[in-house]
């Protein structure tokens, strides 16, 4: 998988969060720690990545990406009960409009930290991956 090292790092500092935070909170709070854990490892990150959409050459809008990691990877994160399709397809028209191949999608908003890695490559196919799972929670935390 392309940019395989550096999904597994965003992925990893994913569980980091959501073992910390927990669920339930805004998406610009995970937004914000995440960005915080992978810097924390030396991971280049941009914040609020400008996105811009043209028509013809000429510029019809402009969108801000969650993230920008290593200037490989776009991270969009979520805090909803479920990821669902206009959440896919916001990650996939930002690859389409940045060049970039490689988007995750993350949601922090279930108890399951649930996330989708998105490849597209030349601009053809495209194939995604849908992985749910249990955060660890420390034992004061067990229910």
């Amino acid at each position: 998988m392309k940019h395989a090292d550096i999904t597994e790092a965003i992925i990893g500092a994913s569980f980091e969060v959501i073992n910390e935070l927990g669920s339930g909170f805004l998406e610009q709070v995970y937004h914000k720690a995440l960005a915080f854990a992978l810097t924390d490892k030396n991971i280049f990150v941009q914040p609020q990545y400008p996105i811009e959409v043209s028509f013809r050459n000429r510029p019809v809008g402009q969108f801000y990406a969650d993230l920008l990691v290593e200037n490989k990877v776009i991270v969009e994160v979520k805090a909803v009960k479920t990821i669902l399709p206009e959440h896919q397809a916001q990650v996939i028209n930002y690859l389409k409009a940045t060049q970039i191949e490689v988007g995750l999608l993350i949601n922090f908003g279930s108890s399951k930290l649930e996330y989708r890695r998105l490849d597209l490559r030349n601009k053809q196919t495209f194939r995604s991956e849908l992985i749910q799972t249990e955060p660890e929670f420390p034992d004061a935390y067990s229910f």
